[in-house]
């Protein structure tokens, strides 16, 4: 565990969190979303039908669907078998934010902060931009 990336005010925005926890319990999300500020700016998009309008993006948009496929592909790069698997190793092979069936999107925080830790990840970006502003001006939201 660890901090993957921050906000503009220094504070964690992104924290990167093993495959597997110590006990051996699956945790299937590489990268969590932790500034408050951000969070409640991707909980409005969710709020608003998020999850299922970018579902059906990747769904009905080939470029949407290839960043989508990509991000998946780079989860399972960072994702790696732990000493204890309490699923033997079931959840290596999840998307971004445990996802198991293709196109599935889930959750947006999970993407959105796949996103600031990999920038790499397009469909996350989208989500991002979306979201914007991120942060607040002027100040960390937990100043």
């Amino acid at each position: 565990m660890g901090v993957a990336a921050r906000c503009p005010y220094g504070r964690p925005a992104v924290i990167a969190q093993p495959a597997y926890l110590r006990d051996g319990t699956p945790f299937p999300t590489t990268y969590y979303l932790s500034c408050p500020h951000a969070v409640a700016r991707i909980d409005a998009l969710e709020a608003a039908g998020g999850v299922d309008r970018y579902e059906r993006l990747v769904a009905s948009d080939a470029a949407v669907a290839a960043e989508y496929r990509a991000g998946a592909v780079r989860q399972g790069e960072l994702r790696r078998p732990a000493a204890r698997m309490a699923d033997g190793g079931a959840s290596l092979g999840l998307g971004i934010a445990g996802t198991s069936r293709e196109g599935a999107v889930k959750c947006l925080h999970a993407h959105a902060a796949f996103a600031l830790a990999e920038p790499d990840y397009a469909l996350g970006r989208r989500i991002l931009a979306e979201a914007a502003p991120l942060y607040p001006a002027g100040e960390c939201c937990t100043a």
